[in-house]
């Protein structure tokens, strides 16, 4: 399999990561990506930069080291309601959306209320992909999660970083194989 764009990457912004966007442009073409999304976490996650940085994306070049770059976020689930940490308008002029479960802005509810606030998300028109739903601090429910995804068009995200050794998430290897064997019955991209 060849990968050509990466969906999710943090810059300095984001206040975990360690690069600035030319540098990850640079890097996304010396392993030979075609395009690169940049998708700092949004501003209710601590640490993560202001959202005058997020309003101010529009200045930032499409083309850089020969990527495409698509100008987005990383947003905070907040509540059961599936409200996110954007407003549509801001959305509107962003070129893609992640939305994410993360500890710091969720409180994980039971498998079919975390299932329910998933799928609520997945109405959003400007969300594009749901990040890592394979933590199982997050218990979901996989087949529904898949229906959901093909209703409404929402890609489901495998995360790398989820299958680290040491990575905090929960249960994540044996979650995407769930969550991958849903994705096939259910013919989710």
């Amino acid at each position: 399999m060849k990968i050509e764009i990466d969906t999710h990457s943090h810059t300095l912004a984001s206040g975990h990561a360690y690069n600035t966007i030319q540098e990850m442009a640079s890097a996304a073409a010396k392993k030979g990506l075609r395009g690169l999304a940049i998708t700092d976490h949004a501003v209710q996650m601590p640490g993560t930069c202001h959202i005058y940085y997020f309003q101010n994306l529009r200045v930032v070049p499409r083309q850089m080291c020969g990527i495409e770059l698509l100008m987005g976020t990383e947003l905070n689930i907040l509540n059961e309601e599936g409200e996110v940490d954007f407003t549509q308008k801001l959305l509107e002029e962003l070129d893609i959306a992640i939305a994410s479960m993360h500890s710091p802005c969720f409180k994980s509810g039971t498998k079919e209320e975390n299932t329910r606030t998933y799928l609520k998300v997945m109405k959003h028109p400007y969300i594009n992909i749901i990040g890592h739903p394979d933590d199982g601090r997050f218990p979901v429910d996989y087949k529904a999660l898949a229906e959901g995804a093909r209703e409404y068009g929402v890609l489901l995200e495998v995360n790398n970083s989820s299958l680290a050794p040491d990575s905090y998430r929960e249960n994540a290897r044996e979650n995407y194989q769930e969550m991958l064997k849903q994705c096939i019955k259910y013919e989710v991209p």
